[in-house]
C-alpha cells in the first residue's frame, strides 16, 4: 500500500531550480536513505512533502488518516515544562480519549435506558483504544525511551530551559518516537548524539515496523537501518534498492554506461554531421543528406550529468607554536553550577586529541574555557607561546544576513573579491551559494562557509566543535584527509569514530572528568 505518493514535482528557489519533474512513491513499512551532496535539496524535499513549501508544480498526496512524524529542530520548548511534561506531550490524543470517557462516566447517572447503551458503547470503543495504544504504560514507554537517548541521566523533571543544543534535541527526537507515526521523516538525527546513544537509535530503527525516511551523511549508521536509497541530484530523485554501498556500485555501473553511450552517439552525430556536409549541395545525394539531417534532428541527445565541484581544504600553517599548549591545575568548569571534577591535565604540540563522551557533561564548555571565552569556576589554566588558534563552532549563529562573499570579506579584507569567490569555491560551493545570504543555506553548506574562514586564517592549533555535523561524505572525506596532513595540533570534539580515529593520536572520555552521571 501507498503511503506517499509524489507527482511530477518542480520546485525552485528565484532562478534556481531545484527539483525538475520528481516523482516519489513510500509504501508502507520502507526504510528509505534520502541522501545527496549538501545542498541538493533533500532538506527542501521533506519541506515540500509535510506542507511546509509548496512545489510551484506537481503533486503530493498522502494515504487517509496516515500519521506523519517529523523532528523539527526550531519547536520551542516552553520554559516551565521539564523533560517529562514534553515528552507525556506524545500521548495527549491518549488523554483527550481518556478525558472523554471521564465525561461519558459524568453522563451516565443522568442517560436514559437508550443512551446508556449508546454511552457503554462509546466507552468500550474507548476502553479498547486505550488498551491497545499502551495507554496504561505511558510512563514505562517514556522510561524505556528517554533511557535509551540518555535523558534520564538528564533527569526527566529537569526544566527544558536548562538543557544543551544536544540534549534538547535528544528529547525532540524522544518525543517524536514516542508518537509511534506511521511515518517518521528524520533530517539527521544522529548529528547531536554521541556514540552509545547513536548505536541505541540504531536499534530501534532497524525493528522499526513502519515506514521512515532518513537524511543522514554517517554512512554506516545508514546502511544499517535503511533497504531502499533515494539519491538527490541534479534537480532528479532516483531510487536504487539496497544500502549506501550497493547505491555507489550501481551507480557508477549506471555513469560508464551513460558516458559509453554518450561517446557513441557522439560519434554517430559527427559521422551525420560530416555526410551532410559533404553531401546536401550534390543533386545525387541530397535527399540522403536531408534524410540524415532528419534523424539529426530527432535525436533524443545524451548530456552527461555536470561535474559535482569538490571540496579542497587545506589549512595555512602558521609558525609553530611553544612546546606547551595548555596545562591546568584543579581546573573546574561551567555555569554557575559546576560541570566537572578539578582537571589536572595538558597538551602538548602536535598532539591530536578527540574529546569524547555524552551530550551535556561539558565537552564544548572545556574547549571555550581552555581559550578564554569562558572563565573557570575555580582552578588555572597556563597556556603556551605564540599560539595561532583555528576554532570551528559547532552552529551557525542565528539570522545570518550576510552573503556568503561578505561573511569571508568581513573576515580577510586583504583580499580582492576574486579571491574571496576563489576561496568559497575551493569548499565545494557554486556561483549561487556563494551570492546566497547564509540563512537561505542548508547546515552543510553553512558549515563549509565556515571552513573556509578557518582554512585561510594561519593557524597552528585547531579546536574544532563537532566538525563533520552537516557535511556530506565528500566533504567529511576532504576534510579526514586534510587534518591527518595538518602539522599543527588538534583538540577536537567528535561523535563520529570513523572519522576522528585515523586523525587523532589519543581520545580522551570525558565522562571520566563530569559530574553529571553520563
Amino acid at each position: 500500500m501507498s503511503i506517499l505518493t509524489v507527482k511530477n514535482v518542480n520546485h525552485g528557489f528565484g532562478a534556481r531550480a531545484i527539483f525538475e519533474d520528481v516523482s516519489f512513491r513510500l509504501l508502507k513499512g520502507e526504510h528509505v536513505g534520502l541522501i545527496g551532496a549538501n545542498g541538493e535539496g533533500k532538506s527542501t524535499f521533506m519541506n515540500i512533502i509535510t506542507g511546509k513549501i509548496a512545489p510551484d508544480e506537481g503533486t503530493v498526496e498522502w494515504a487517509n488518516r496516515v500519521r506523519v512524524g517529523y523532528m523539527d529542530q526550531h519547536v520551542v520548548l516552553q520554559k516551565g515544562n521539564t523533560i517529562r511534561d514534553i515528552l507525556r506531550q506524545s500521548f495527549q490524543y491518549l488523554f483527550d480519549l481518556e478525558k472523554e470517557m471521564m465525561d461519558i462516566t459524568e453522563k451516565m447517572a443522568d442517560a436514559s435506558e437508550d443512551e446508556l447503551t449508546r454511552l457503554l458503547e462509546d466507552m468500550g470503543t474507548i476502553q479498547d483504544l486505550l488498551d491497545n495504544n499502551g495507554f496504561y504504560v505511558i510512563d514505562a514507554k517514556i522510561e524505556e525511551v528517554a533511557g535509551g537517548l540518555g535523558l534520564r541521566d538528564v533527569g526527566l523533571d529537569k526544566d527544558v530551559a536548562e538543557l544543551s543544543g544536544g540534549q534538547r534535541t535528544k528529547v525532540l527526537l524522544a518525543k517524536l518516537l514516542l508518537e509511534n507515526p506511521d511515518i517518521l521523516l528524520l533530517d539527521e538525527p544522529t548529528n547531536y548524539l554521541d556514540e552509545q546513544h547513536i548505536e541505541w537509535l540504531k536499534r530501534y530503527l532497524q525493528n522499526y515496523e513502519n515506514a521512515f525516511i532518513l537524511i543522514s551523511h554517517d554512512i554506516p549508521f545508514l546502511n544499517s537501518v535503511i533497504n531502499l536509497i533515494y539519491h538527490v541530484d541534479n534537480r532528479k530523485l532516483e531510487r536504487y534498492v539496497g544500502d549506501y554501498n550497493t547505491f555507489m556500485e550501481q551507480r557508477e555501473a549506471k555513469i560508464k554506461q551513460m558516458e559509453a553511450a554518450y561517446e557513441r552517439q557522439q560519434q554517430e552525430i559527427k559521422g551525420l554531421k560530416d555526410f551532410i556536409a559533404r553531401n546536401k549541395a550534390r543533386v545525387a545525394t541530397t535527399n540522403m543528406a536531408k534524410s540524415r539531417q532528419k534523424k539529426l534532428d530527432k535525436m533524443d541527445i545524451i548530456e552527461l550529468p555536470k561535474e559535482k565541484v569538490k571540496p579542497e581544504f587545506n589549512f595555512k600553517q602558521g609558525r609553530t607554536s611553544g612546546k606547551m599548549i595548555f596545562e591546568t591545575k584543579d581546573l573546574v568548569i561551567g555555569y554557575g553550577e559546576p560541570l566537572s571534577k578539578p582537571l589536572n591535565i595538558s597538551m602538548e604540540r602536535g598532539q591530536k586529541i578527540a574529546l569524547v563522551g555524552a551530550n551535556g557533561i561539558g565537552k564544548t564548555t572545556l574547549l571555550r574555557s581552555l581559550m578564554g571565552e569562558i572563565k573557570p569556576l575555580s582552578g588555572e589554566i597556563e597556556l603556551g607561546d605564540y599560539q595561532l588558534i583555528g576554532y570551528f563552532q559547532q552552529e551557525e549563529k542565528e539570522g545570518n544576513y550576510n552573503t556568503c562573499i561578505e561573511e569571508v570579506w568581513h573576515e580577510f579584507p586583504g583580499f580582492t573579491q576574486y579571491e574571496v569567490r576563489a576561496a568559497l569555491a575551493k569548499c565545494g560551493l557554486t556561483t549561487e551559494h556563494i551570492e546566497s545570504q547564509i540563512v537561505v543555506l542548508s547546515g552543510g553548506e553553512k558549515a563549509k562557509v565556515r571552513l573556509c574562514k578557518l582554512i585561510n586564517k594561519e593557524t597552528n592549533i585547531l579546536i574544532l566543535d563537532e566538525p563533520t555535523n552537516h557535511l556530506d561524505v565528500e566533504a567529511k572525506d576532504e576534510l579526514k584527509r586534510a587534518l591527518k596532513e595538518y602539522k599543527g595540533t588538534i583538540l577536537m570534539v567528535c561523535h563520529e569514530p570513523e572519522f576522528y580515529r585515523d586523525v587523532v593520536t589519543e581520545v580522551w572520555n570525558c565522562e571520566e572528568w563530569t559530574t553529571k552521571i553520563p
